[in-house]
């Protein structure tokens, strides 16, 4: 993409039409004092719909986990016609400085902040398979970066495929079969942020330990981010903040299962309330009721902890009908999807509570 961000969000906050298949990427930073941005949408499922939960996830810019957990009674392989589906767009910025690039395993975010631009971008990932997982609490920086990066399976890997009957060549040549897709970032000795030949894997618990993104993003992110960013790897399941007006914000996603046992059991992944969230959720103005619907809901979107119902209305956008979801990286949002984001209020979804918990795939891949 030729255009900087900085040029994209002054172009798309003079845009006034309306897009049908706009992706959210493009934040403005709200003030120092403020982490609550975007504005979730809802569409209607196509009367003849043939796709996948995976293709609208694309092209709204999601991950499947962030669309599982918002809309959990969705089937995954072929949403119902004339359905409803919210699209998460709102969001809580994560505890965590506003610089170079923080990755949130927890909600399968990277959050990429380019200097100069007051603007946060934020794109879907998939991280590691329980037992190769991404690291959760680690800082490091952007080593090099290389397009059209070879992979070469370590001992372990080998023996992995072996075991399973699809044995692995020494190195992986370069190309669109390559599981590290197109472009990589490399991070520290061990890691990578690269790309994938399997965009299912977006939103979902797939790689080696590595971050995968679709594509497009990948494509961005090496044209556009330098060697020597700061990269933080963080693990906040549960976001909360104190906006400019006092209302007071809680989002929570699925935490990741740490073990076997957690990962094969129906019951839901304890929940850890951190010292900052706790003191955002004990001020007397909280509403006990809705704050006990947000942590077992567990939507992955902000809900407004002080009980406002004004605050919990998706804007409706209409779905193209024939339009196939393309992967077209940091489309800037409008509040329909076609500009940069504004703050915004966000839905609390009116659903039961015991609903199935999305944690990841077991799918076996590289990188």
């Amino acid at each position: 993409m030729k255009k900087s961000i900085h040029a994209i969000v002054t172009m798309a906050l003079v845009v006034m039409a309306w897009s049908q298949t706009a992706l959210a990427v493009v934040y403005p930073l709200p003030a120092a004092n403020s982490r609550l941005v975007g504005q979730n949408l809802e569409i209607t499922v196509p009367s003849d719909n043939k796709l996948p939960l995976e293709a609208f996830a694309a092209q709204y810019q999601m991950g499947l986990s962030n669309m599982l957990e918002a809309n959990p009674h969705t089937d995954v392989y072929l949403p119902e016609p004339g359905s409803k589906l919210i699209i998460p767009q709102q969001l809580i910025l994560p505890n965590a400085p506003r610089e170079g690039i923080i990755i949130n395993s927890a909600e399968m975010r990277l959050y990429y902040y380019p200097k100069g631009t007051h603007t946060v971008v934020v794109l879907p990932i998939g991280i590691g398979e329980l037992g190769k997982d991404t690291p959760m609490n680690w800082t490091t920086k952007v080593e090099n970066k290389r397009a059209n990066p070879t992979w070469t399976p370590t001992a372990k890997m080998h023996a992995e495929y072996v075991a399973a009957g699809t044995p692995l060549p020494r190195v992986v040549p370069a190309g669109p079969d390559n599981p590290m897709g197109l472009y990589a970032l490399y991070i520290g000795r061990l890691y990578a942020i690269h790309g994938t030949n399997a965009n299912f894997g977006i939103g979902l618990r797939v790689s080696h330990g590595c971050v995968r993104l679709r594509a497009d993003d990948i494509k961005w992110l090496y044209e556009n981010v330098p060697v020597g960013t700061r990269v933080q790897f963080i693990n906040q399941p549960v976001k909360a903040t104190v906006e400019p007006d006092g209302s007071r914000w809680i989002e929570v996603h699925n935490p990741l299962s740490a073990n076997e046992e957690e990962f094969n059991s129906r019951a839901p992944v304890p929940i850890d309330i951190t010292p900052a969230v706790y003191k955002v959720i004990s001020d007397n103005s909280i509403s006990a009721e809705a704050l006990d619907r947000a942590l077992r809901r567990r939507s992955g979107m902000p809900v407004d902890v002080n009980g406002s119902e004004a605050a919990a209305r998706p804007v409706s956008v209409q779905e193209n009908s024939d339009a196939l979801p393309e992967e077209e990286a940091l489309t800037p949002v409008t509040s329909q999807g076609s500009a940069a984001v504004q703050p915004g209020q966000g839905p609390t979804a009116d659903v039961p509570v015991d609903t199935p918990q999305p944690r990841g795939s077991r799918l076996s891949n590289a990188g």
